[in-house]
């Protein structure tokens, strides 16, 4: 995996480029997601009990009382949360199994699978991006399950993120899985680090897409697009 270390310094990183400029300009550094080599040497139990205890002292040090009934439980409830719920798809034992199927119907046009809801989160405020995936692709010969379409923009989602490499992580997965260029893949998503915070913009949304094969030509391009926008 060969990706590149942020290190903060002086409000600056490794490249010397501002990490309040980075965040805002959602730049990432990889199309595989920043981990560290020893991302596992810790059992799940682990990670939540030390999350559990660093949530405490960002609570004490905010000011908050954990003496109090709504609060004491609340670093246990985020820790289990982070491992088992919103960041589980960093933990590639999470990844979900799919089988393919022979295309017996002989269909040989696009399928589009469309407004699959996710939520995610940014990489840069850990804040949610809450959108809708669309996914297309032409058989070589093999089929997926739909739901498993599903289960896959799931699993990409469900760790810190930028659209844009999200984009391309489920576009890569499918063209490996079903063994062909033809994929597309279209993401329309609201950050709520923009919308929430910094220029507090609540109607804005992203949009990112990834046409391989025959989807990227004009005509197909806009056929896709007719699909979901009806």
């Amino acid at each position: 995996m060969n990706t590149k270390a942020i290190s903060k310094k002086n409000g600056h990183n490794l490249n010397g480029f501002s990490t309040e400029a980075i965040g805002d300009d959602h730049l990432f550094t990889s199309l595989e997601t920043p981990m560290k080599a020893n991302a596992f040497d810790m059992s799940n139990e682990e990670k939540k009990n030390r999350i559990s205890i660093l949530f405490s002292e960002i609570m004490d040090v905010l000011g908050l009382d954990l003496t109090d009934d709504s609060l004491s439980g609340t670093p246990d409830r985020v820790a289990k949360m982070y491992v088992e719920e919103i960041f589980s798809g960093l933990d590639p034992q999470n990844k979900p199994k799919v089988a393919l199927f022979d295309n017996k119907y002989q269909y040989n046009q696009m399928l589009v699978e469309k407004n699959i809801t996710f939520y995610s989160n940014c990489e840069h405020h850990f804040v949610p991006i809450i959108g809708k995936a669309h996914i297309a692709y032409k058989s070589s010969g093999k089929v997926i399950g739909l739901s498993k379409l599903n289960r896959i923009v799931q699993y990409y989602a469900k760790r810190p993120q930028v659209q844009e490499r999200l984009t391309q992580q489920i576009a890569n997965e499918l063209k490996t899985i079903l063994d062909t260029e033809d994929i597309a893949v279209i993401i329309d998503a609201k950050h709520l680090c923009v919308s929430s915070r910094g220029v507090q913009d609540d109607t804005s949304t992203t949009v990112t897409t990834y046409y391989g094969g025959i989807f990227n030509t004009p005509e197909k391009i806009n056929e896709i697009q007719n699909y979901i926008n009806n």
